[in-house]
């Protein structure tokens, strides 16, 4: 097999997308009908000139999967009679159903040694899509070259070589699924959940929607399993690895990139957070630390999703990163849809700016009380309007005049539109300017805050309030009045 060249395998399915995404697809019912839409988009890859026919191939096989996973994910496209279990199914590469009951006859070869983790894994496996999408309970020795990688806000994280691997590939006719392990080294990240014993009830509930979540949708960081360190009883959670943050990419690309690639990138991170919230999910802690980012998919994701606060967080505490955190938070209303709304809002001006929010303040009582009275970070110049408009709308003050996240994400795919159609608009052609920010190298992290309930109703600064300069040593909007 000849040399395949993954990045123009990747762009020739991206443009697939991206005509999707434009409505081009106008003949007939192609645009309506998934099988129709399938064929099509198969032709346009053999139609393709620049690709070889590995590439051809491996092209087909990548919107072949993703064809299979939507069918079985929305249940829509033709059945087809599964020979093996008699069962109808959707996927055409292999069946569902087989998949699960291949699970199931397994349940009794493996155990955690604990009936709530048990459980919680076995009902993950009784609802897998794809035969790359299982959650399993690995055995610590399967697990080699551990190495501590980074401290995280309650948690350690660690890199290690899986020895099988995750499933990759269902074999019809042996009737098994085949491992990742069984062609290359397969590198893991590990996250250090603690000592499971002292988590309630509400925790492994929490924990089954999220581990459920993360391998239905690909939007989100895949969990591949748990483990446990028998050194100290700590369970981990194994997850992808990938290759940078979105603070640690902005740090290193923010002077190369262009808005049409930073609207790409704040289009991908709303688009994930759509399908978190149209579960009735709430994140509650959206940061750039826990988006991460694949270059050689040119995938983002948004990770730690229900397993970013510790498992016996304070009562009348909050959790989170501050900056990023929604003002109706620090005054005892809780989390809310809004409140990640508020969250994406910071992450549009981060990837404006290429800083982070607030980054010359303190996260401390002092920051969340300027950010209740309405301070909110500097527009950097040559922001694009439209651009502009949908972040400021995303913080305000009042959550209840924050838009949905369908309606954040049907304006960032109008303003992404007008990109991939070459509209021709001053929307792409100013540079952004950050020269006039202050900077800091200090990585802000969560943590856990009690401020008690501040009786102060949060407000949208004046235009003149606004105007106030940002410095720690600014009394902004007279701090202590209230109090």
């Amino acid at each position: 097999m000849s040399n395949i060249r993954y990045e123009s395998v990747f762009d020739a399915v991206q443009k697939l997308n991206v005509i999707d995404f434009n409505n081009e697809l106008n003949e007939s019912d192609i645009s309506s009908d998934m099988d129709k839409r399938f064929e099509f988009q198969k032709q346009m890859i053999y139609d393709d000139e620049t690709l070889t026919e590995d590439e051809k191939s491996k092209a087909i096989n990548m919107i072949s999967n993703s064809h299979d996973y939507n069918k079985v994910m929305y249940q829509l496209g033709k059945k087809r009679f599964c020979e093996y279990c008699q069962n109808e199914c959707f996927a055409t590469q292999y069946c569902e159903y087989c998949i699960q009951n291949y699970l199931k006859e397994k349940f009794s070869d493996w155990t955690s040694g604990n009936n709530e983790i048990d459980d919680l894994i076995k009902v993950c496996q009784t609802v897998s899509l794809h035969p790359d999408m299982i959650i399993e309970w690995v055995p610590f020795n399967s697990l080699q070259n551990i190495e501590f990688l980074a401290q995280g806000g309650f948690s350690k994280v660690y890199t290690a070589d899986w020895i099988d691997g995750d499933y990759f590939e269902w074999d019809s006719k042996s009737q098994q699924l085949k491992r990742y392990g069984t062609i290359e080294k397969v590198q893991v990240v590990l996250k250090n959940l603690g000592n499971l014993e002292n988590a309630n009830k509400s925790w492994f509930d929490e924990a089954k929607v999220h581990l459920v979540m993360s391998n239905k949708y690909t939007y989100l960081l895949r969990c591949l399993g748990l483990t446990q360190d028998p050194s100290n009883g700590d369970y981990m959670l194994i997850m992808r690895r990938f290759d940078t943050s979105l603070r640690k990419y902005l740090q290193s690309n923010h002077d190369q990139l262009k808005w049409k690639e930073r609207i790409e990138i704040a289009s991908s991170i709303i688009t994930s957070l759509f399908h978190i919230h149209i579960e009735g999910l709430i994140h509650k802690d959206l940061h750039s630390g826990n988006i991460l980012y694949k270059k050689f998919a040119n995938n983002w994701v948004i990770s730690d999703f229900g397993f970013c606060g510790p498992i016996d967080e304070p009562l009348g505490s909050v959790y989170g990163n501050l900056p990023y955190m929604a003002p109706e938070s620090f005054t005892g209303k809780g989390y809310s849809l809004a409140s990640d709304v508020y969250s994406i809002a910071m992450l549009m001006w981060e990837i404006s700016s290429g800083l982070q929010p607030f980054a010359n303040y303190e996260n401390n009582f002092n920051l969340a009380v300027k950010i209740i009275k309405g301070m909110r970070p500097d527009i950097v110049s040559g922001t694009p309007l439209k651009y502009k408009e949908l972040m400021e709308k995303c913080w305000d003050a009042d959550p209840s005049k924050r838009p949905d996240i369908s309606v954040v994400l049907l304006e960032m795919n109008e303003i992404e539109k007008c990109y991939h159609q070459n509209i021709s608009l001053e929307l792409f052609q100013s540079e952004t300017n950050t020269s006039n920010l202050i900077t800091s190298s200090e990585t802000k992290k969560s943590e856990v805050y009690q401020f008690g309930n501040l009786s102060i109703e949060p407000k949208n600064a004046t235009e003149e309030e606004q105007k106030v300069p940002q410095s720690e040593s600014a009394d902004f909007l007279q701090l202590y009045d209230d109090f």
